[in-house]
């Protein structure tokens, strides 16, 4: 029997995440780890303290970023915590 997965709404999950470190995947694979600073209506990210991290390397430290919502894969806190995967 295969785990199945509780549907999280976004908007909560990610308003707990807020002034918390998190990890963000894009749909092309780069991954942003920093301090969610920011989210609005439509639920795009404002992140501080960035990292980029591609095919697991560190490519940098980036500062400030914001990433556009239709851009990201999946969410998570960067301690651990749950995650969701946002899907077309």
């Amino acid at each position: 029997m295969s785990a199945r997965l509780a549907p999280i709404n976004p908007k909560p999950f990610l308003q707990d995440l807020l002034q918390k470190p998190v990890l963000v995947r894009l749909k092309w694979g780069q991954e942003y780890r920093g301090t969610l600073q920011s989210i609005d209506n439509y639920m795009n990210l404002q992140l501080l303290n960035t990292e980029e991290f591609v095919d697991g390397k560190n490519t940098g430290a980036l500062g400030e970023v914001m990433i556009r919502c239709n851009n990201v894969l999946w969410i998570s806190g960067d301690e651990g915590e749950r995650e969701v995967k946002m899907e077309e």
